[in-house]
């Protein structure tokens, strides 16, 4: 299968560990204490049972007796407990969900997290756990207790798995798995044609009717929780104003653009996290006006001989990033498009070694805890922007474990980010995956990142 995405590490505790390919393989790999099914439910893996106290603080976790390694160790809670220390000691973007939190454990089977605020137990999905005691050394053949186990690794290129016959949730029938890289989306499709891979997504538009017109092929659209965010960094002067950064949204014909390029997959946003998310608060669209927004950058003074990098990575939005810089463009603003090699992209993204940042940014565990609680606070420093009112509404959305109030505070961030322009959220995605028809128990996911561990081959 070829995913658009790159695999660069199996360490999943890295600082790169949230990359969609860095946490897909790990999900190959490695086991969770839960997991969140394609319609956000929050299932057991390790755990088989767990409860919370009275206000989500304390959460028991009671583990599976019968896991263990591929190796034929047992996993047992002192791995759980090391693995959540090992991810908690980097700054990760993951690692950024259990500030507050710490692990400890009662016996081989019990898992307790105490937390100074309610912790979401969606958050716990992004754990994925390993041999207590493990170095970055051990991961270019990592040891989990996950369906498959590492034959080989090529970072960024392709990972190769074969089942672990040890896998307590059944072995999985594929002989072999593999993971490849290929980041040309033509040169993937005509891959999937020839039956040179079974599998792949994140395919535009333009690329869905040949795939539909072959009786080889299943061609499926399915929701994401992603949403095309453009982080414009307010911690450059040029775009520390909300008026520079609502005009050079307002200056984007977004509308035509998403119908031209992706009248399938795409769809107009309203709001900063996508419908099927917690915390989902539609708001007012913003209406497209070339005229007013080159009025208003001038009102702020802004310098239009200065050039504005739009950083992303991969091709498949090329052609919509060239579009927003050509209306911009239209406008006076100098834009410069930089496609970046994803361990670049992520260094720079992490740095704010850029002005506007272009993503495709899903919600992992379909909850806004894990994407805006997590991104928009002033201590993130991910975005330049810093709000004092938001941060003490995102504080109140994490201080209770009370689902509709929840709700409510994280549609008054929504409102606050989307008001003020913290980032341009033009559109929603859907995902179209293709396989080939002989491929049976294959799954779409809205988190891009289908569940691989009950596929198999019809012969």
């Amino acid at each position: 299968m070829a995913a658009p995405y790159a695999t660069e590490t199996l360490d999943p505790h890295s600082v790169a560990s949230a990359a969609n390919g860095n946490t897909h393989a790990a999900m190959a790999i490695y086991s969770r204490l839960v997991k969140t099914t394609n319609d956000g439910e929050i299932v057991p893996d390790l755990a088989e049972s767990w409860e919370a106290n009275e206000n989500g603080t304390e959460w028991t976790f009671q583990l599976r007796d019968d896991v263990v390694f591929s190796d034929g160790t047992p996993l047992v809670a002192a791995d759980v407990v090391a693995s959540f220390e090992r991810l908690v000691s980097v700054e990760s973007p993951l690692s950024a969900n259990f500030k507050g939190v710490t692990a400890s454990n009662a016996g081989d089977t019990t898992v307790v997290l105490t937390s100074e605020t309610p912790l979401i137990l969606g958050r716990v999905a992004l754990l994925f756990v390993t041999k207590a005691g493990v170095t970055e050394d051990d991961f270019q053949a990592p040891i989990g207790s996950g369906p498959y186990v590492v034959e080989d690794f090529t970072p960024a290129d392709t990972l190769t798995l074969t089942p672990n016959e040890k896998y307590y949730d059944g072995v999985p029938t594929v002989d072999e798995l593999e993971f490849r890289w290929i980041p040309e989306v033509s040169t993937r499709v005509a891959a999937l044609q020839t039956g040179e891979i079974d599998a792949t997504w994140g395919i535009p538009d333009d690329q869905v009717p040949a795939l539909a017109s072959n009786s080889e092929l299943v061609v499926e659209n399915t929701p994401s929780t992603s949403v095309i965010t453009m982080w414009m960094n307010a911690s450059r002067p040029a775009l520390a104003s909300s008026e520079v950064r609502n005009a050079l949204w307002s200056a984007v014909d977004f509308e035509t653009i998403i119908t031209s390029l992706f009248p399938e997959t795409g769809a107009p946003s309203d709001s900063i996290v996508a419908p099927n998310v917690l915390g989902y608060s539609a708001q007012t669209p913003k209406e497209y006006d070339p005229e007013g927004a080159k009025a208003a950058l001038e009102a702020e003074g802004f310098d239009f001989n200065q050039t504005l990098q739009i950083q992303f990575s991969g091709s498949e939005y090329q052609q919509f990033i060239e579009a927003i810089a050509s209306n911009l463009a239209e406008i006076g603003v100098k834009v410069e498009p930089t496609q970046k090699e994803p361990a670049v992209f992520l260094e720079d993204l992490l740095a704010l070694n850029w002005d506007i940042n272009f993503q495709a940014l899903g919600t992992a565990a379909f909850d806004s805890a894990t994407n805006t609680g997590r991104l928009y606070p002033c201590a993130a420093g991910r975005t330049g922007y810093c709000n004092p009112e938001l941060d003490e509404i995102l504080a109140a959305a994490g201080n209770t474990s009370d689902t509709d109030e929840r709700i409510e505070l994280y549609g008054q961030a929504n409102e606050i980010i989307w008001d003020e322009a913290v980032g341009m959220y033009p559109m929603l995605l859907n995902i179209t995956y293709a396989w080939r028809s002989n491929v049976t128990g294959f799954e779409p996911n809205p988190l891009f990142m289908p569940d691989l561990s009950k596929v198999s081959l019809a012969k």
